[in-house]
């Protein structure tokens, strides 16, 4: 390259040289810094769009959609791949939207608010049919027959029945309420989350004042809080999660009662830190959980327990479910990680004997009080689930609804032992759940379809809900 300039600063020597339409290097004696120019070919599940340079290097840049013509600026080079940041979009590409939140590109709760749900969409289904194919040993013309289209979501904003809010303080020492920043990890104070129902959409706002007048210059310990509303129901339930010590618990009923119009309040008493081990509830003031309807039937949830956030889709994952494993009247049917109940009791409903499996104590409580709201018999067995299915026998059919991080080492040999002749499998992730789609077909069972459903519009997440069969 030809040479244009050489400037001396202190002990550096900062080089300039000639740049191309698609690249610009700014050498020093220390790094090298690369400033390059990239289209979008495609978007890729963690929320990054992928280009590629003039030498056929991928990049992965966030904030872009399909069809941007950006210029970036290289953070790291992988060897295989670039990683860089956004400095700006030179040409916008069709599927690039503006977005509705002030907050989108801030808070790190939405990835995807700039592109078009049609792209994200197609993004969603890509990534299963990626996963399948790479991590998953499927033939890639195999795998976009096995993948069915992505079922939106009926509501794309106004969707989430709950919102959880991160707690730090200002430079005055006082409770901020918001999401924690992708970049910093700092949380960024939001006035409102459009991604919620429309009830609680301003409940972050509304919250942090309350919360600020309640503690004065006290700090009371509270790292996390949580506010459900059902629309169905008309149920909400805020919960503060706090560290172990003295509270004042009418004071704060008072306070968040007359910032939100709750049914319940509770106090979840916790360790702070990434395992939050729940050592305690109180109910401050109402009824103590959350209530929601699911399928026609009644749910009631208590602080600690999953329930999934999008009421509409979770639904849609009940039919691809039960349509997939095909109850008959007489059936023996498991459902391990159960949770509260969401695929327990319209199975319940439908078979002969229904067993559910759940470790967490706060769901097993929440499911068998919901089995019997329902008027279904369940055998709710608290436990780890790959523990106990060995011990559960032979079955007809079986569904699996794992955490992140998929099955555990030798569950799909248990799940073989046990003999379903039809599994169903829900995953939150795409890569664990391809991994474990190899792992069931060397056990014997076949992946008959996949359908991955949007739970999680504006973000790159998505639900896989799969079928087997034993071959």
């Amino acid at each position: 390259m030809k040479l244009y300039a050489k400037l001396t600063r202190s002990n550096q020597t900062l080089i300039i040289r000639k740049h191309t339409p698609r690249l610009l290097i700014l050498q020093t004696e220390r790094h090298i810094v690369e400033e390059i120019l990239v289209t979008i070919d495609a978007l890729t599940h963690g929320g990054a769009g992928i280009g590629r340079t003039n030498e056929g290097k991928a990049v992965f840049i966030d904030a872009t959609a399909p069809g941007d013509t950006v210029r970036a600026q290289v953070k790291a080079d992988k060897g295989s791949y670039l990683i860089a940041d956004l400095i700006a979009v030179e040409e916008q590409g069709s599927e690039r939207e503006h977005p509705t939140c002030p907050f989108a590109q801030a808070c790190g709760g939405c990835h995807w608010q700039h592109v078009s749900y049609g792209a994200q969409l197609a993004a969603k289904r890509d990534a299963v049919v990626s996963s399948l194919t790479r991590i998953g040993k499927t033939d890639p013309h195999q795998a976009e027959e096995l993948v069915a289209s992505c079922a939106p979501s009926k509501h794309t904003f106004g969707y989430r029945n709950k919102i959880e809010l991160a707690c730090s303080r200002d430079a005055r020492g006082r409770l901020v309420l918001g999401f924690h920043s992708p970049a910093s990890r700092d949380v960024v104070a939001v006035g409102l989350c459009p991604l919620g129902v429309r009830a609680i959409q301003g409940a972050p706002k509304a919250l942090q004042g309350a919360l600020r007048y309640l503690e004065g210059d006290a700090d009371l310990g509270i790292f996390r809080v949580g506010v459900r509303h059902s629309p169905r129901t008309k149920s909400c339930e805020v919960a503060l999660w706090t560290a172990p010590g003295p509270f004042p618990r009418a004071a704060a009923a008072k306070t968040i009662g007359s910032a939100l119009r709750t049914s319940s309040i509770v106090r979840v008493i916790a360790d702070t830190g990434s395992s939050r081990k729940v050592k305690n509830v109180e109910v401050l003031s109402g009824a103590g959980y959350w209530e929601e309807t699911l399928g026609g039937y009644p749910y009631r949830v208590s602080a600690p327990s999953f329930f999934q956030v999008n009421t509409a889709q979770a639904e849609t994952l009940q039919n691809i479910v039960l349509d997939g494993i095909e109850i008959r009247d007489g059936d023996v049917v498991a459902d391990l990680y159960a949770g509260v109940g969401t695929f327990t009791l319209p199975i319940a409903e439908a078979c002969g004997m229904c067993t559910a499996v759940e470790s967490s104590g706060p769901a097993v409580r929440d499911l068998r009080r919901n089995a019997e709201n329902a008027g279904v018999f369940v055998d709710v067995v608290g436990g780890d689930s790959a523990r106990e299915l060995e011990g559960l026998g032979r079955l007809d059919a079986l569904v699996v609804d794992p955490p992140r991080a998929g099955l555990a080492d030798g569950v799909a040999q248990s799940i073989a032992h046990a003999g379903p002749a039809r599994l169903a499998y829900v995953s939150c992730d795409p890569a664990t759940w391809a991994r474990d789609v190899a792992r069931l077909k060397d056990c014997g069972y076949v992946l008959k379809r996949a359908t991955p459903v949007d739970l999680f519009p504006q973000t790159y997440h998505v639900e896989v809900a799969s079928v087997f069969e034993r071959s």
